[in-house]
């Protein structure tokens, strides 16, 4: 049995609205073993994402939630410990689902090596990780930006939003995003290049984006949902697309969902809206990487994580998420 000591957050209880402490159980078991085709590996970064919450419902998804008893999912950064496959060897560098744990087993073909010469491990967990392959496939799969067109991206500071509009910058587009405050709007016009940004804590969306979208929004991506999703809506081009990643305005809620009520104006402006997850493009992640990790070399996709330090900390860092304060990628340092 290994001397090693993993601590792990189960979940015990399905949460009633925000995700509290007591809905986990945090102990610590010995690492495991791996057998044929394993690694075990030292979890360096976890990734919290706003999906997370959803992960914990009881239901049908795209994916299963997280059984009572289980360890929380999460994907992670980890050093492999111990190989028993030959394509990956202790000391390497790997990505993949860790659970939120020190240590994790798992078969070597679920992991992905990463270089740490092309950007810092928790970029991987961001920019050129699933964030970011949620953003290029989503915009250019769904979206198909046309050169000149506008784009309007909510949660424009969060990790999937900051790539979407660069994205969409880079295809040559005209780029607004929504975002929490003064320091997140100055961030995405002055260091990712948007055009412009619309506080929605402290102004008038609907008039802002009259402003800044006078001819009307060709492509939508949305992360937040409620009362922002019904807005855009509102101010659609003729032949708009609108892309459905999240709605993290209401994951939380206790009382249902609120949709859109005004969605005949998909009708009226011939327009299209449709949701995905980025596991439906699973057979295409190397080309996602490929050219995220261009762009990033290139200088043309900038990133920037929000590390906490402490696994230990991760309900109420969680929490973060849920109340706008975390600025770019959430990610828990666990180890060096």
């Amino acid at each position: 049995m290994s001397a090693l000591e993993n601590r792990q957050f189960r979940l015990i209880s399905r949460p009633v609205g925000m995700v509290k402490r007591s809905d986990f159980e945090f102990i610590t078991v010995p690492a495991g073993e791996p057998g044929a085709g394993e690694v075990l590996v030292r979890v360096l970064y976890l990734s919290l994402d706003p999906a997370m919450r959803g992960w914990m419902n009881a239901g049908k998804s795209y994916v299963a939630p997280v059984g009572l008893g289980d360890v929380m999912r999460a994907g992670g950064v980890g050093r492999v410990v111990t190989s028993n496959d030959p394509t990956l060897a202790a000391g390497d560098l790997v990505v993949g689902i860790t659970g939120i744990q020190d240590y994790v087993v798992s078969k070597a073909a679920g992991l992905r090596k990463i270089d740490p010469q092309v950007a810092p491990p928790p970029r991987y967990l961001g920019a050129l990780g699933m964030t970011g392959l949620t953003a290029y496939f989503g915009l250019l799969d769904i979206g198909q930006p046309k050169e000149g067109e506008t784009v309007v991206v909510s949660a424009a500071a969060g990790a999937v939003g900051a790539v979407v509009g660069q994205i969409a910058k880079i295809k040559g587009c005209r780029v607004i995003g929504i975002a929490g405050g003064a320091a997140k709007c100055s961030y995405i016009v002055d260091e990712l290049g948007f055009d412009a940004a619309v506080d929605y804590k402290n102004e008038d969306v609907r008039k802002a984006l009259a402003r800044h979208c006078p001819k009307g929004i060709d492509i939508y991506f949305d992360n937040v949902g409620g009362e922002i999703l019904e807005t855009a809506l509102s101010m659609l081009a003729r032949r708009a697309r609108i892309i459905i990643c999240g709605a993290i305005s209401q994951y939380n809620s206790t009382t249902g969902m609120v949709g859109p009520r005004n969605y005949m104006s998909l009708l009226v402006n011939h327009a299209l809206m449709e949701g995905f997850v980025v596991f439906d493009y699973a057979d295409r992640y190397p080309e996602g990487m490929k050219a995220l990790a261009g762009w990033t070399i290139e200088g043309k996709l900038k990133a920037r994580e929000d590390v906490v330090d402490g696994l230990e900390t991760f309900p109420e860092t969680l929490l973060k998420l849920f109340r706008g304060e975390n600025f770019g990628k959430l990610v828990i340092k666990v180890a060096e």
